[in-house]
């Protein structure tokens, strides 16, 4: 079935297959693929298949576990065909999801000897000098691949890059040319792509605008969790708390990457609904907890966020953002630490107010 979505100025979009379709047939195109690595010996082309297309449904259904499998699948695919570029480029990809950048980036390494001039590698590279805060680096890569290859996947780089960057009248000229150049059915590259614009929007302070193109998202996926989450925080800034509770709740019941739950305890809590808030601020302390010890490149981000505001710990905010800055410098980063930074003093002032005797300031403040 072919949805044909419009927008607010009453343009014809780009016509995709039904979104809850899509993600039937991607769990049906997981059960084959994992049938046919279950055989003997399955062809590189076939893993990778399926590592590709976990690691799909995980983005899709913010499902940290489907990261985690195809991690692993990545890694036993390396350590059966350790001489494969193809395979390291996979596992490159699985580990620069966790943050894992270092080892990554010697994965694409040794892949570019094994494979010269092959392109998945650059994209690669690309990608992670983007996380590292490189954006240099990363925009060189980025306009010539769309230079040599101009495309749907190359204009959405580089506009994904221009809106970290805060280039925002050129990322927004690249994201519609982007979406002007695609040709596939599938729904979920525009809805990744949509939903891009629409952080791109939230992060500049222009809440209809990103609660358009988050609900663009939306739309054409239905299960596509960040789209929902971040459209139910716009909801939440615009005053529609009851709407944006409604759309976290399933979220945070279902998915086990603690932001939902974590989101929806920051709004109950400014809601006044301070026991509910509690609960989900338990929850997502306990999960946050697990994931930063499993992977602390990866959750160290939002966990100290998460601490900084609701979950109330500024020490421990201040420990994760730390670590964050040293795995990446990006601006995200570097404001994450800053404020970490004036809440754990804030705190050691507070605290030390409290031990000292009326008019003894001066330990406080040396």
């Amino acid at each position: 079935m072919i949805a044909t979505e419009h927008d607010e100025a009453g343009i014809a979009d780009v016509a995709t297959t039904n979104g809850l379709i899509a993600l039937r047939n991607l769990e049906a195109q997981i059960d084959a693929l994992r049938s046919e690595v279950a055989l003997s010996n399955p062809t590189v082309d076939v893993q990778i298949a399926l590592i590709e297309s976990i690691t799909l449904r995980g983005l899709i259904l913010g499902r940290v576990a489907d990261y985690e499998l195809a991690e692993r699948d990545a890694e036993r695919l390396v350590q059966s065909e350790p001489a494969n570029g193809a395979a390291l480029v996979a596992r490159a990809r699985t580990r620069s999801t966790f943050h894992r950048f270092l080892e990554a980036l010697n994965d694409l390494a040794v892949a570019e000897r094994l494979m010269p001039n092959d392109e998945r590698i650059n994209i690669e590279r690309a990608a992670i000098f983007q996380a590292l805060g490189q954006y240099d680096k990363a925009f060189a890569v980025r306009r010539e691949a769309a230079i040599r290859r101009p495309s749907f996947e190359t204009f959405g780089a580089l506009a994904g890059l221009c809106a970290e960057r805060g280039e925002i009248a050129v990322a927004e000229g690249f994201y519609m040319e982007s979406r002007g150049r695609y040709r596939g059915v599938s729904p979920f590259p525009l809805a990744i792509l949509d939903f891009q614009f629409g952080l791109m929007w939230m992060n500049n302070d222009r809440l209809d605008d990103a609660r358009m193109w988050f609900d663009a998202a939306r739309s054409r996926v239905p299960t596509y969790a960040q789209a929902q989450g971040h459209l139910a925080e716009v909801e939440a800034e615009l005053g529609e708390v009851a709407t944006a509770v409604a759309r976290l709740f399933p979220l945070a019941m279902s998915s086990d990457d603690p932001d939902y739950a974590a989101q929806l305890a920051r709004i109950l809590r400014d809601a006044g609904r301070v026991d509910e808030s509690r609960h989900w601020c338990d929850h997502a302390a306990a999960r946050y907890d697990e994931l930063v010890v499993r992977h602390p490149e990866a959750f160290a981000d939002h966990a100290a966020d998460f601490w900084l505001t609701v979950g109330g710990d500024s020490d421990e905010a201040l420990r994760l953002a730390r670590l964050n800055f040293d795995v990446r410098k990006t601006p995200r980063a570097h404001e994450l630490l800053s404020r970490a930074l004036r809440a754990n003093e804030a705190a050691g002032m507070t605290f030390s107010s409290i031990l000292l005797p009326p008019g003894d300031k001066s330990q406080a403040t040396s």
